[in-house]
């Protein structure tokens, strides 16, 4: 599938525009005041939410993208309009009302674990004259956008009366609807084009016990006759998807085994990505295969996730190995990702031009001093520079291949010479290994390392062997008479 057209796409979005705050910290007792954890709080992190995380997605993806929606006017709504701004999203459609308050919800997380999450939030329709001045700016603005996404978290946005208006102007245009529904009655999304709710949800819509592959279907059938829409995509977690069409057989899409993190925010990743891939000229059986494959990437993140275009393509080669390789401009999601998780991380750097045993034995003996090795390679001009002309001998594209294929390794980035500092501080490695043919003075790298907390670790080399010898070797050899 060919997701390079993604950055010609302009979707709209319209939904509820929310604030992701989460609170991390560790839990190391029971409060002496009732039968609770207390939660020593590290850090906190405050991240687009609702729609707001569909918009976040779409823009990652490379997409141009309008948001509309209602706020309030305090800190919260202030916090929506700057981050969406920094994104690049028009936000001429974003309304704030002073009555309203900005939709917050609060995740308290422990040892990667989710103990409580707060909501502050109203549920009442919006007000007459924001209804007025939402439902014109839909209108006017429908006609100039590719595909409608409709993010409905049931916070009063998202009514009936709304409804009417943008899938009357929808259809004037010729333009593609997709909804991720809320509630118990699917019949106010009549006229969308596709909805995609969870297996959840469209148990409780169809009135269906959903327990087996034959309950699905049935309760996909039933919501598919009860409702006015075209298509129906059923989301249902670790089992993949399924994709109903009123002129075709329901198309099955499997899952590939995740470890899952959190699943917050992977049905506004399923509504963006699909809503892409239709407006890329994609199919709708094609981009449910694509949203599926995109919701397994962001449920191994910890928190309201997006994926990434690189991401996303490496994932649909279903490539381990591409998916280890890291560019220098992914490492710090994945880093923060990864911090979150509460991860050990070792990192260990060198040309490694020729793999060799020296290097195996290194790469196993520092993945057990933590949880993930990332091995960082110098490219082919560092390479040149450090070890002469001829060098390297093998491509940095061919030594990440190789050194991907190992299982001890979790990532390889590729970095110049003069980018080490630059890696170290966005690694910030727990432990920095080297073998024991370097001192810790020659460890370059070593005071950094030290000074953001970590330190530097010298694995034992028992065996004289290395990569510029094992090819002045060869080469003797050549032009030995």
């Amino acid at each position: 599938m060919d997701i390079s057209k993604f950055d010609r796409c302009n979707i709209l979005v319209v939904g509820d525009l929310m604030v992701d705050e989460y609170l991390w910290g560790d839990v190391e007792r029971i409060s002496p005041e009732a039968p609770v954890q207390v939660v020593s709080i590290k850090d906190e992190d405050y991240s687009l939410g609702g729609s707001g995380n569909v918009v976040n997605n779409i823009v990652a993806l490379g997409a141009k993208v309008s948001a509309v929606g209602v706020i309030g006017t305090g800190r919260d709504g202030q916090f929506l309009l700057n981050k969406l701004n920094e994104l690049g999203v028009d936000i001429a459609g974003i309304f704030q009302d002073s009555d309203r308050p900005t939709t917050r919800k609060t995740r308290i997380i422990a040892s990667s674990q989710h103990v409580l999450r707060i909501d502050r939030e109203t549920k009442e329709s919006i007000s007459e004259p924001t209804f007025e001045a939402i439902a014109k700016f839909m209108e006017d603005k429908i006609p100039d956008v590719d595909v409608v996404l409709i993010s409905d978290y049931g916070k009063g946005l998202i009514t009936e009366a709304l409804l009417a208006r943008l899938i009357a102007a929808a259809q004037k245009h010729k333009k593609i609807t997709i909804a991720d529904p809320k509630g118990l009655d699917f019949s106010k999304y009549s006229g969308v084009s596709l909805i995609t709710p969870n297996k959840k949800e469209a148990a409780l819509a169809s009135g269906i016990e959903v327990v087996d592959e034959e309950t699905l279907l049935e309760a996909g059938n039933k919501i598919l006759q009860r409702v006015g829409i075209d298509k129906l995509l059923i989301t249902c977690g670790k089992d993949g998807m399924v994709l109903f069409d009123r002129n075709k057989a329901p198309y099955k899409i499997r899952a590939e085994t995740r470890q899952v993190y959190d699943v917050s925010g992977a049905g506004d990743t399923v509504l963006a990505v699909i809503g892409l891939a239709v407006a890329s000229g994609i199919s709708f059986e094609d981009g449910a295969v694509l949203a599926n494959t995109a919701a397994g990437i962001v449920v191994e993140k910890v928190g309201t996730a997006t994926v990434s275009r690189q991401e996303l393509a490496s994932a649909l080669k279903h490539d381990d190995i591409s998916l280890k390789h890291k560019d220098l401009s992914e490492l710090p999601f994945l880093i923060q990702d990864l911090k979150k998780k509460g991860k050990r991380l070792v990192m260990t750097n060198g040309c490694f031009d020729l793999l060799h045993a020296g290097h195996i034995m290194l790469f196993s003996a520092s993945k057990q001093l933590g949880d993930v090795l990332i091995v960082a390679i110098d490219d082919d001009d560092s390479v040149k520079d450090l070890k002469g002309p001829g060098r390297p001998v093998i491509s940095a594209r061919e030594r990440v291949r190789i050194i991907s294929a190992l299982d001890t390794v979790d990532y390889v980035v590729v970095f110049s010479s003069q980018e080490l500092s630059k890696l170290i501080e966005i690694i910030r490695p727990d432990v920095l290994t080297k073998g024991s043919n370097y001192t810790s003075e020659e460890v370059f790298g070593r005071e950094l390392v030290e000074q953001l907390g970590g330190r530097v670790v010298l694995i034992p080399v028992t065996e004289e062997i290395s990569s510029t010898r094992i090819i002045d070797n060869i080469r003797n050899s050549e032009t030995a008479p």
